[in-house]
């Protein structure tokens, strides 16, 4: 794999990039074919040669040899449950609602059967307990740890009791070094009759919301009717009694689908709401076979190229664009100008052994309790990939050995692709997002990029950053400061 790549942005300006260094800088055509070419300074008088035998002997067209052999250990797994971030609770698989793409319903085959049940509190008890010990055993990044403790469903509101007894026990126990926050999804059918405590609690209230009447007509009840007056009225209801905490606590999360598009969406609760929504496209994993021609009759991308109003809508949505995300991304990874903490400004340039894929260690990020049992690395993920079990009446079983083990027998069906992939120092791809991950023994990652299509992506983002000049200077004071 050539460590360097040079590629033209739409407006014809040509960059190379040395993706391992991070590295780009802009180039005079005339320069390209000699950053190829193993050159010395004094052997050449063509000014350009002699630039790029400089440019050489700085480092910038060699990469640093990085390896993707790396592996996770039980040691890893038991830091990140140690420092994890956010604990999960699918407090129930019943739904006082019938979406016609749910994750859980009638597209999708990665989920256990939903049988109307209920987490009992004892399951949430003995997860927390075992936490605190892994906690005190275990050493910890910073002094104080923030951890959201989230309660999904189904619809959580539907097992109330439990979530009452959950945050009654973690107040009584005084966590030492580790301030708790507390986060729900909802439809908001309930929300009338537990307002009052949420607003109380201070939760993070996330309402499932598509936009109008009309765009929120696949979100009907288990009779077929809209559920869309009723979820508004219960959202109007908060906004009026409770609006400093509806306006620190509250957002909303839309489906994009046929029946809607993104300007629709996002002015419908943004004029409503005064709230930038979180617009997301449908789930494309863990698809029936039988269902592909009815979700491809649903599905829509999230592009907001589509909008009469691009240059408005996209200034307005900012990081909750597509356009602005990814550029935030690209400099995360490839600009030398952002440190992700003080140590990094003391590393030096060394070959690295990465783990394959763009995925988080086990529980870096959370730890997901199904109503079932079953211990999840994420909500947003297949539940045939269980890790351990939490049950009433057992013993958290959690195995580091055994995940660390899994993990690395996962990643062995990707690690040849990660090794000539020229997107592995900025991949996101999640490997349990890649359809039939779990029963092939070879994969192809859907990530995957040759040297063609990293070329693309690098045009893409800096044609983006060059189109909206601000939107450097945006992203690097707003969002990475």
């Amino acid at each position: 794999m050539d460590s360097i790549l040079s590629c033209m942005t739409a407006g014809h300006n040509i960059y190379t990039i040395n993706r391992e260094r991070k590295q780009l800088f802009l180039t005079h055509p005339q320069l390209v074919p000699h950053l190829y070419k193993k050159t010395t300074i004094d052997s050449q008088s063509d000014y350009y040669a002699r630039k790029a035998a400089y440019l050489a002997k700085h480092g910038y067209t060699e990469g640093l040899n990085h390896q993707y052999d790396g592996t996770i250990t039980p040691a890893m797994v038991k830091d990140s449950i140690a420092n994890l971030r956010q604990l999960v609770f699918e407090v129930t698989d019943a739904c006082n609602l019938r979406c016609k793409y749910c994750g859980y319903g009638e597209l999708y085959s990665d989920h256990d059967e939903r049988h109307a049940q209920k987490m009992q509190f004892s399951t949430a008890k003995k997860t927390i307990d075992f936490l605190q010990e892994v906690w005190k055993d275990s050493k910890q990044e910073f002094t104080i740890k923030n951890i959201f403790i989230s309660f999904y469903g189904g619809e959580p509101l539907l097992n109330m009791p439990f979530i009452r007894q959950v945050i009654e026990y973690v107040e009584s126990l005084h966590i030492a070094n580790r301030t708790i926050d507390y986060s729900m999804t909802t439809n908001a059918m309930l929300l009338d009759k537990y307002m009052d405590y949420l607003a109380e609690k201070k939760f993070h209230l996330l309402i499932s919301l598509d936009g109008n009447k009309w765009n929120n007509s696949y979100r009907v009840t288990p009779g077929g009717e809209s559920s869309f007056e009723r979820n508004v009225a219960n959202v109007d209801k908060l906004k009026e009694r409770y609006p400093d905490y509806f306006e620190q606590y509250v957002n909303f999360n839309a489906v994009l689908h046929n029946r809607s598009t993104v300007d629709e969406v996002y002015h419908f609760i943004k004029d409503r709401y005064g709230k930038k929504p979180q617009i997301t496209a449908l789930n494309t994993t863990g698809i029936r076979p039988e269902k592909k021609d009815e979700f491809n009759r649903m599905f829509r991308n999230v592009d907001l190229k589509e909008s009469e109003n691009y240059e408005a809508l996209l200034d307005e949505m900012f990081m909750k664009s597509p356009e602005y995300y990814g550029a935030c991304l690209f400099l995360q990874q490839y600009n030398k100008n952002v440190y992700r903490s003080y140590n990094d400004l003391f590393a030096s340039e060394k070959a690295l052994n990465f783990i394959p894929t763009g995925g988080c260690v086990p529980f870096s990020r959370k730890m997901f309790i199904t109503v079932n049992g079953k211990i999840l690395a994420c909500e947003r993920i297949g539940q045939q990939y269980g890790l351990g079990t939490a049950f009433p009446d057992d013993d958290i079983e959690l195995s580091y050995q055994s995940i660390a083990d899994l993990y690395n027998n996962y990643f062995d069906k990707l690690r040849a692709q990660c090794k000539v992939c020229y997107m592995s120092q900025s991949c996101i791809q999640c490997m349990f997002n890649i359809d039939r991950f779990d029963s092939l023994e070879k994969v192809a990652c859907p990530g995957f990029a040759n040297k063609e299509k990293f070329g693309a992506y690098v045009s893409q983002k800096v044609s983006f950053i060059e189109q909206h000049p601000e939107s450097y200077e945006r992203v690097m004071e707003v969002v990475l400061a």
